[in-house]
């Protein structure tokens, strides 16, 4: 069976940000007066770290908080989603879901497709 990329790609995606905003929505909301808090001592994270995609308010650069805990984006994202993939530490990661302007913090896992159109 073929499959069209220019078909397969806005589906994708579609489903990506349909997922995004389910977490997102699932999440308590943080107060915009919360304490930043201290940044995370740098320590590269190591191959057992996982990796995680992060999403970040609009109005911030997703590579700037990052690099607040000491992290080295995988990737960058600034179209479906604003945010970075990074390997992160059990530290980096609790400090991030502290930050105000982080809206989530997921486990970059194995997605799946609802149906079976794909």
């Amino acid at each position: 069976m073929r499959i069209r990329l220019s078909r397969a790609l806005p589906v994708a995606a579609a489903v990506l940000a349909a997922a995004v905003v389910a977490a997102v929505a699932a999440r308590p909301v943080s107060a915009a007066t919360a304490d930043v808090p201290e940044p995370v001592p740098h320590t590269a994270p190591t191959a057992d770290h996982a990796t995680y995609i992060v999403t970040v308010r609009g109005d911030v650069d997703p590579a700037e908080v990052a690099a607040r805990v000491g992290a080295t984006p995988v990737h960058v994202y600034r179209t479906v989603l604003h945010g970075f993939a990074a390997r992160l530490s059990p530290d980096q990661v609790e400090a991030l879901r502290a930050m105000p302007d982080v809206e989530s913090v997921e486990d970059d896992d194995r997605a799946t497709g609802f149906g079976t159109g794909f």
